[in-house]
């Protein structure tokens, strides 16, 4: 067996070893943006502590779980609170918690992270037992994986997990030589749609600029920053990530930092924010201080298009939600959580929810896959 340990900081397990992980180029799994998160305050301040479960074998790292003890459910987008009110309302305390989970960030990547010389069944599975064993063993309500892969999600039903499914919204790239490559196997009242949408921000005179983030300067994420906090304002939210975060992943993964801004007379007036990882584009964060028609399907979508048909990547997730993404492109892409609950009768109550709350997804990414915006075969 090996030797279990539980790590209360990234910054304890050298970034050489945790990235000889097997992370499948997830950005988000990458030691710099986990220590971003850290060291510029993003997490204690809402309640994310740090309990990586790390297996190590003669002292070197082979297998982890990124796991954080919780004592609410802000900022995860697997949604517990209906969950979390009917443990308050039976006397009992759902909080605290643990999530093996990036903070913030509904994208799909591996959880159950193993060292390619390492990777078995066998250490999934002990993975697996650390990580229920030390649940058990502080006394939490509840373990939650969120935004599973899908042999990941299948392992940890196998062994008495609940299985949760969800829906995002994915472009997919099929080999298209340029946007308006992508837009002609639109149906033509999409196509109008986009075009008219592109059309207006030409006609308000709006300049766009894409940044590596080795090419911003400090004064860029001073003014995105304003824009990113801004949209929580208006939303009545939290601006979970600091400013300095932000500086720092332009710093330590200046490649993959990809900032998207607009101009209008000289004066920055939109942004936002997306991350590079292999074959995969994710757009995370936007923000704005005027409105013009169109500006934001320009920045979030049609920018980030064009950036990955130009650059080849294969995948665009445009974060969490949105059914107005479809008729741009976006395509419904299940996506799953698995959940163990310490309450016997409150797990079979919940496992019966979500057998219910899974048909009524299947259906609901079926009568959305019968609205795609692609052409029918043999339609203009």
């Amino acid at each position: 067996m090996s030797e279990v340990r539980i790590v209360t900081s990234i910054n304890e397990i050298p970034k050489q070893h945790w990235n000889a992980l097997q992370l499948e180029q997830n950005p988000f799994l990458d030691h710099a943006f986990l220590s971003a998160l850290e060291s510029h305050n993003c997490l204690l301040k809402w309640g994310w502590q740090t309990r990586f479960i790390c297996l190590y074998e003669q002292h070197h790292l082979i297998a982890a779980l990124p796991m954080y003890l919780k004592d609410n459910s802000y900022g995860e987008f697997v949604f517990d609170f209906a969950w979390a009110d009917a443990y308050a309302r039976n006397g009992l305390h759902y909080y605290p918690k643990l999530v093996v989970a990036i903070p913030y960030t509904p994208a799909t990547g591996p959880r159950l992270l193993m060292h390619k010389d390492h990777a078995s069944t066998a250490l999934r599975t002990e993975l697996m037992d650390a990580g229920l064993n030390y649940a058990k063993s502080i006394k939490v309500s509840s373990l939650h994986y969120l935004f599973t892969t899908q042999s990941e999600t299948q392992q940890l039903e196998q062994s008495g997990l609940l299985r949760r499914t969800g829906c995002q919204f994915h472009w997919h790239n099929n080999d298209y030589t340029c946007f308006e490559d992508f837009l002609s196997t639109l149906s033509s009242k999409k196509r109008k749609q986009i075009r008219k949408e592109r059309r207006d921000v030409r006609a308000s005179g709006l300049e766009i600029e894409l940044l590596h983030g080795n090419q911003t300067q400090s004064h860029h994420w001073d003014i995105f920053y304003d824009f990113y906090s801004s949209t929580f304002a208006r939303k009545s939210g939290y601006a979970t990530l600091t400013r300095d975060f932000f500086e720092a992943l332009s710093q330590s993964m200046p490649e993959q930092v990809i900032l998207v801004l607009a101009k209008h007379s000289g004066e920055y007036v939109a942004g936002t924010f997306n991350l590079l990882g292999g074959n995969t584009l994710y757009g995370r964060h936007w923000g704005c201080s005027q409105t013009f028609s169109g500006l934001h399907f320009e920045l979030c979508y049609y920018q980030l298009i064009d950036y990955c048909i130009n650059n080849n990547i294969q995948r665009f997730e445009a974060g969490a939600q949105g059914e107005h993404k479809l008729s741009r492109g976006f395509l419904p892409t299940p996506t799953w959580s698995a959940h163990w609950l310490a309450h016997p009768e409150f797990n079979q109550v919940i496992a019966e929810f979500l057998e219910h709350e899974h048909k009524g997804m299947q259906n609901y990414m079926d009568v959305l896959g019968e609205h795609s915006p692609f052409k029918k075969s043999g339609n203009a």
